[in-house]
């Protein structure tokens, strides 16, 4: 068996693998509330942080909200913990979904576009940091649809992968700091955490508009 068969045949047992898993939480795990997810993720001791960002790679192939995750996340492990894990939960699901929006997709990654979207792909091509930075700041903003949406619009994996780590901090840490928060109980915290969370969301959505209303500009 040559090295190519090998590659391919363990490159479809891994998305098998990966399939039977988010098949196996969507339906005994993602079924729940965060205080119910938090409950599960404890259930694993030592390993819950494993298991959370096992849980949390996986999750893009069912469409389980990553707020409600993150939430979970910041009950579990409190804030900085919390914020840790998920990203590093949250970078290994966008990767799986950008892999598997290039592989799947490839119709539509080969398709040439036309018009304004031909220009729209060609300004994400060549500013993909940029482009996928810019939404990954805005934590309301579709995570997994950003990746699959990266994947056809031909962003280089570097630059897609790099922009997201950086991209998901302020969102994820202000997930995690308002689920740490409710777990406190105290109202000082989660009002705090709430001031927090709306403002990492009103600032980067008007960045956003921004350097949306510049690039409407240059492309007309």
């Amino acid at each position: 068996m040559s090295r190519k068969t090998v590659l391919l045949v363990l490159k479809w047992l891994l998305l098998l693998s990966g399939i039977i898993v988010a098949v196996w939480l969507g339906r005994s795990v993602f079924d729940m509330d965060a205080d119910q997810l938090r409950i599960w993720i404890e259930s694993f001791g030592i390993w819950a942080p494993v298991i959370y960002i096992i849980a949390y790679t996986v999750r893009p192939l069912i469409f389980f909200p990553a707020s409600l995750l993150s939430l979970a996340g910041g009950l579990v492990f409190g804030v900085w913990l919390g914020t840790l894990y998920t990203i590093i939960g949250a970078v290994s699901g966008a990767m799986l979904s950008y892999a598997v929006a290039k592989g799947l997709g490839k119709k539509i990654i080969q398709k040439e576009w036309d018009g304004k979207a031909a220009k729209i792909q060609l300004q994400m091509e060549q500013n993909g940091f940029l482009y996928v930075l810019i939404f990954r700041l805005i934590p309301v903003i579709n995570f997994d649809l950003i990746s699959y949406l990266a994947a056809f619009a031909k962003v280089r994996f570097v630059s897609f992968a790099s922009a997201t780590l950086i991209g998901i901090i302020p969102g994820t840490f202000a997930y995690n700091f308002l689920g740490s928060s409710a777990g406190s109980g105290s109202p000082r915290m989660i009002l705090l955490a709430a001031s927090v969370f709306i403002l990492l969301t009103i600032i980067p959505v008007y960045i956003r508009k921004r350097w949306i209303d510049k690039r409407q500009d240059e492309l007309e």
